[in-house]
This record gives structure tokens, C-alpha cells and sequence, in this order.
């Protein structure tokens, strides 16, 4: 073990500043959350769902709400099916490590690594879908249940039906989703990982600077143009 740290020392720093690079970025976010409601995206997000639910269930739109659930539902299956296609892909390159690792790393400045930290750099990756691909299927499975919720009749006195709670469900699956789609842009930093460990901090860098971007509500025109 120590030989391996030894040997993969700058992979391994890297990969620990980039995860608290990444914590830290969602600690500030979910304090600016709290601290201000409004600036968050998500707690927009939220609430328009609430409101979407209401009215939904008090005017009685069934067709609407059909129509919405199938293209949540459409979009969840699709971004579910492509993550095991790149579960495949990351497995298929487990098996060629031996001949892609030296070729991957002709970029990587800090010096060449062990084949175990190349299949370490794989096995991260492929966690990383893997959560992606249930985080998907829990919001599938969440936006199906939402099609008997939403279209329960008036009169039933299940405390699951009352609008508030149909509504929190709603988020829920939303909020899988988000986590499904967060999944995916880690993969990013990790893709880079597998050229060197520079390529990972700058993609790192790049990406929380696109989620603050993409986490914050926009307020005037300008925002919605980065």
C-alpha cells in the first residue's frame, strides 16, 4: 500500500483536493440556500412544482398532467439507458488497460503511473455512473407513481393524495433526477483524471464554476446568459 501511494502520490492528491474542492462548493451552496432562498435554482424549482401540483389536482387537467409525466418519465429512462451504455464503455476499457494507459497518459506532465491507479481511475468512474444509473431509476419510478397521485378524485381521504404531499413526492423525484444529472457532470473531472492529474483540477475548476452558474436563480435578463 505504501509503495502504491508512493508511486501515484500526485493522482492521489489530486483526487482528494478535487472531492473537497466539490464539498465545499455544496456546503456553500446549501448555506446561500438557507440564508437566501431565492438565489437557489432549486428552491425555485421547488416551488413552482408545488404550484404546478395545486393547480393540477383543483382544476382537475389530467391531459396536462399526462403529458408532463411522460416527458419527466421520457427523460429519465433515456439518461438512465445512456449511463449503462457508458457503464459498458467504462468496463470494456478495464480490459484494455494495459495497451490505452500509456497512450492516455502522454499528456500527463507530472510523470507516468502504475496500471492500478489507471484501473483505480476506472473503478471511480464507474461508480460514479452507477449512481447516476439508480438515481435515474428512483426518479422513473417516483414520476410513475405520480400518475396515480395527481389523478385520485377529490373525495379520497388518503393523507398520500392531499395536494402538499403529492407535491413533495413531485420534488423528490425531481430532486433524483438532480442527483442523476450531477453524477454526470462528475464524470467530467474524471474523464480528464485519465490524462493526468493537472487536466482534473482544471476541469474541477471549470465545473463548479459552471454549477454556480447553473445553481443560481436568475434574477434579470443578463443572468440567463451566463
Amino acid at each position: 500500500m505504501q509503495a502504491f501511494i508512493t508511486t501515484n502520490f500526485w493522482d492521489l492528491l489530486g483526487f482528494v483536493l478535487c472531492v473537497a474542492a466539490l464539498a465545499l462548493y455544496q456546503l456553500y451552496l446549501g448555506w446561500r440556500t438557507r440564508r437566501d432562498p431565492a438565489s437557489s435554482a432549486l428552491h425555485g424549482m421547488h416551488a413552482a412544482r408545488t404550484a404546478w401540483v395545486e393547480v393540477i389536482m383543483r382544476e382537475r387537467r389530467d391531459i396536462l398532467s399526462v403529458q408532463t409525466l411522460r416527458n419527466s418519465t421520457m427523460t429519465a429512462s433515456f439518461m438512465a439507458s445512456t449511463a449503462v451504455l457508458l457503464i459498458i464503455g467504462v468496463l470494456t476499457l478495464t480490459a484494455q488497460a494495459d495497451k490505452l494507459s500509456g497512450t492516455w497518459l502522454m499528456l500527463n506532465v507530472l510523470g507516468h503511473e502504475s496500471a492500478s491507479m489507471w484501473l483505480l481511475k476506472l473503478l471511480f468512474m464507474l461508480l460514479d455512473l452507477l449512481f447516476a444509473f439508480f438515481s435515474f431509476s428512483l426518479a422513473m419510478r417516483l414520476y410513475h407513481h405520480m400518475g396515480y397521485l395527481l389523478n385520485v378524485g377529490p373525495d379520497c381521504e388518503l393523507a398520500c393524495t392531499r395536494p402538499a404531499n403529492v407535491a413533495a413526492e413531485f420534488n423528490r423525484a425531481a430532486i433524483f433526477y438532480r442527483h442523476g444529472m450531477r453524477a454526470y457532470f462528475y464524470i467530467v473531472p474524471l474523464l480528464f483524471w485519465l490524462f493526468g492529474t493537472l487536466w482534473m483540477v482544471g476541469a474541477t475548476v471549470l465545473l463548479i464554476y459552471f454549477l454556480y452558474r447553473l445553481d443560481k436563480a436568475p434574477r434579470r435578463d443578463t443572468d440567463l446568459m451566463g
